[in-house]
Protein backbone atom coordinates (compact mmCIF):
# COMPACT_ATOMS: atom_id res chain seq x y z
CA UNK A 1 0.00 0.00 0.00
CA UNK A 2 0.98 3.87 -0.80
CA UNK A 3 1.60 6.33 1.31
CA UNK A 4 -1.00 8.74 1.76
CA UNK A 5 -1.11 12.12 -0.26
CA UNK A 6 -2.34 14.71 2.06
CA UNK A 7 -3.45 17.05 -0.56
CA UNK A 8 -5.39 14.27 -2.59
CA UNK A 9 -6.38 12.26 -0.47
CA UNK A 10 -7.91 13.37 2.80
CA UNK A 11 -11.59 14.10 2.00
CA UNK A 12 -14.57 15.09 3.73
CA UNK A 13 -17.35 12.63 4.16
CA UNK A 14 -19.93 14.89 2.25
CA UNK A 15 -17.85 15.06 -0.64
CA UNK A 16 -17.10 11.28 -0.53
CA UNK A 17 -21.24 11.02 -0.43
CA UNK A 18 -21.41 13.41 -3.62
CA UNK A 19 -18.47 11.60 -5.58
CA UNK A 20 -18.48 7.79 -4.31
CA UNK A 21 -17.82 6.58 -7.58
CA UNK A 22 -15.09 8.78 -8.50
CA UNK A 23 -13.23 8.17 -5.28
CA UNK A 24 -13.52 4.43 -5.23
CA UNK A 25 -12.02 4.32 -8.90
CA UNK A 26 -9.15 7.16 -7.32
CA UNK A 27 -8.44 4.55 -4.39
CA UNK A 28 -8.29 1.57 -6.79
CA UNK A 29 -5.75 3.08 -9.21
CA UNK A 30 -3.46 4.95 -7.21
CA UNK A 31 -3.77 1.75 -4.35
CA UNK A 32 -3.26 4.67 -1.94
CA UNK A 33 -5.82 4.52 0.81
CA UNK A 34 -8.40 7.61 1.22
CA UNK A 35 -9.06 9.09 5.31
CA UNK A 36 -13.06 10.14 5.16
CA UNK A 37 -13.67 13.18 7.91
CA UNK A 38 -16.50 13.91 9.29
CA UNK A 39 -17.25 17.15 11.09
CA UNK A 40 -13.44 18.04 10.98
CA UNK A 41 -11.75 14.98 12.10
CA UNK A 42 -11.07 11.87 10.41
CA UNK A 43 -13.83 8.84 10.14
CA UNK A 44 -12.54 6.28 8.36
CA UNK A 45 -10.23 4.83 5.76
CA UNK A 46 -11.06 3.72 2.77
CA UNK A 47 -8.65 1.00 1.52
CA UNK A 48 -8.32 -0.76 -2.14
CA UNK A 49 -9.36 -4.70 -1.22
CA UNK A 50 -6.03 -6.22 -2.12
CA UNK A 51 -4.17 -3.90 -0.29
CA UNK A 52 -6.43 -4.34 3.09
CA UNK A 53 -5.86 -8.28 2.25
CA UNK A 54 -2.40 -7.68 2.57
CA UNK A 55 -2.83 -5.90 5.64
CA UNK A 56 -4.49 -9.36 7.56
CA UNK A 57 -2.08 -11.35 6.22
CA UNK A 58 0.62 -9.50 7.74
CA UNK A 59 -1.35 -8.54 10.82
CA UNK A 60 -2.00 -12.63 11.32
CA UNK A 61 1.71 -13.71 10.40
CA UNK A 62 2.87 -10.68 12.83
CA UNK A 63 0.90 -12.54 15.39
CA UNK A 64 2.21 -16.22 14.80
CA UNK A 65 5.55 -14.49 15.20
CA UNK A 66 4.27 -13.44 18.75
CA UNK A 67 3.02 -15.92 19.53
CA UNK A 68 6.04 -17.94 18.52
CA UNK A 69 8.56 -15.72 20.69
CA UNK A 70 6.38 -16.06 23.68
CA UNK A 71 6.72 -20.11 23.08
CA UNK A 72 10.38 -19.80 22.88
CA UNK A 73 10.93 -17.34 25.96
CA UNK A 74 8.75 -19.77 27.98
CA UNK A 75 10.83 -23.16 26.81
CA UNK A 76 8.33 -24.52 24.60
CA UNK A 77 10.37 -25.43 22.29
CA UNK A 78 11.30 -28.51 20.07
CA UNK A 79 14.45 -30.52 19.08
CA UNK A 80 14.89 -31.17 15.34
CA UNK A 81 14.38 -34.68 16.01
CA UNK A 82 11.18 -34.37 17.35
CA UNK A 83 9.86 -31.81 14.86
CA UNK A 84 10.94 -34.41 12.51
CA UNK A 85 9.27 -37.20 13.94
CA UNK A 86 5.87 -35.41 14.47
CA UNK A 87 6.33 -34.44 10.90
CA UNK A 88 6.35 -38.12 9.98
CA UNK A 89 3.82 -39.46 12.16
CA UNK A 90 1.70 -36.89 11.00
CA UNK A 91 2.29 -37.78 7.23
CA UNK A 92 2.45 -41.59 7.93
CA UNK A 93 0.07 -43.37 5.82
Amino acid sequence: MRQINFENDIKPLSEFRANAANFVKQVKETKRPMILTQHGKSAVVLVDVSAYQAIIEKLELLQEVQLAEKQISEGKILSEGDVKKRIAKRYKK
